[in-house]
């Protein structure tokens, strides 16, 4: 008897949640788990992988019974713009400062998107890189720098905090 899946996206949606919850189980057991009354530093990431593993169970056999779309193309394109604005985030960080570096994530991320507009885009971007230097460096006080490290923008006082 051949197992047929009548719901291709949810069957391999529930295969990914295996997974996952699986990985996240297996690496907290080299924690120390406790018990539900003393928790350990394993016990939430374990007890978390195993209800995720138990629900992609679920869906997976769910997805054997129920009919569904089948899956779609995967597209590449996207998850590199949002994956390569978040790298280039982290390695210019330090050489631009939050203000231009938040700008061009915001900038790249939305390159990912078939509906890019750029007047929109670029009024989105200052403001989340605007509110993130106003919570994380002004608000929390995190060592961040707020402009590029070069001699002449060290007179500007906003980007000497």
């Amino acid at each position: 008897m051949a197992i047929r899946i009548r719901n291709p996206r949810d069957f391999w949606s529930g295969v990914m949640f295996v997974a996952v919850g699986a990985l996240f189980a297996g690496i907290s057991i080299s924690y120390r788990l406790g018990t539900a009354a003393r928790m350990g530093p394993g016990y939430f990431p374990f007890v978390l992988g195993a209800m995720l593993v138990l629900l992609g169970v679920v869906i997976a056999f769910t997805a054997l019974k129920t009919d569904g779309p089948a899956v779609d193309k995967f597209h590449w394109g996207p998850i590199f713009w949002v994956l390569g604005s978040i790298v280039l985030f982290g390695v210019l960080l330090k050489l631009t400062g939050m203000l231009v570096a938040g700008v061009g994530l915001v900038v790249g991320a939305s390159m990912g998107s078939g509906e890019f507009k750029r007047r929109e885009v670029l009024i989105l971007a200052v403001g989340l890189s605007v509110f993130c230097a106003a919570v994380f460096v002004g608000g929390l006080k995190l060592p961040i720098p707020m402009c590029p490290g070069f001699d002449y923008f060290e007179r500007f006082s906003l980007c000497r905090v």
